[in-house]
């Protein structure tokens, strides 16, 4: 009988303990972001649903980064995360522009573009994800990036209702491009010809090869991105397609 401390029977190999130890990084910079946005939120004076909705992203993030340190730990890992101090912040585009301006690029690229993503993303990685530390992770991670998702839509729709509408919907406008091909670059590069194939049991550890991250952002584009910012005036198909 498997005890609490015992290692799941499924083995886990080099890139699993890797892979569970940068989702550890990337949930600690994502609950510092969002609580610099939320700090933002206040100063700009935003709904204090908004602001709450911030707070509890940070909190849910938090959350995010245990399960997955003990995740990571279940897989035969040792130590923490090595975290970039430089990484953990936001910085001003331009001390001379509104703070909405600012508000404005962190809230579409990080909650409507990779938040909006990161639903079908998890909700792929939890599909063959059997360990039970790790599908524990991955429920309650895809059950959260819902809400997470729905915050940075409700956040553009109160800011284009804001005096500044106009050059807040043009700045998404001219920046769109650049932030899909950011996007693309982390989840959707080119083929190569080198992918590694993804092993059963790395399946089962919760990771899934580059190909299916690809049809996620394919599958975003069409459900999400385009009919959200579409009710805006904005043509999110045109923007993806730009180089």
């Amino acid at each position: 009988m498997t005890t609490a401390r015992a290692r799941p029977r499924t083995p886990a190999t080099d890139t699993v303990r890797a892979e569970w130890l940068r989702r550890v990084e990337a949930e600690y910079r994502s609950a510092a972001i969002t609580q610099h946005l939320t700090l933002w939120l206040i100063q700009i004076g935003a709904s204090p649903d908004l602001v709450r909705g911030g707070m509890r992203i940070a909190a849910d993030e938090i959350a995010h980064a245990e399960m997955s340190h003990e995740t990571f730990v279940k897989a035969g890992g040792e130590g923490g995360p090595q975290l970039a101090r430089e990484s953990l912040q936001l910085t001003r585009k331009s001390d001379s522009a509104p703070l909405e301006h600012d508000v404005l690029r962190v809230g579409v690229e990080v909650f409507c573009l990779g938040e909006t993503v990161a639903v079908p993303l998890f909700k792929e990685l939890r599909e063959t994800c059997s360990v039970p530390v790790a599908r524990r992770a991955l429920d309650r991670i895809l059950r959260d990036e819902v809400r997470h998702r729905d915050f940075g839509w409700a956040l553009l729709g109160w800011l284009v209702e804001q005096p500044m509408a106009d050059e807040l919907r043009a700045i998404v406008e001219h920046e769109l491009p650049r932030w899909f091909e950011r996007l693309r670059a982390s989840y959707a590069p080119p083929v190569r010809g080198t992918e590694r194939v993804m092993t059963p049991d790395e399946r089962a550890w919760g990771l899934m090869p580059v190909s299916l991250y690809r049809a996620a952002v394919d599958k975003a584009l069409v459900r999400d991105w385009e009919p959200r910012f579409a009710r805006l005036g904005i043509d999110a198909r045109a923007a993806w397609r730009a180089r």
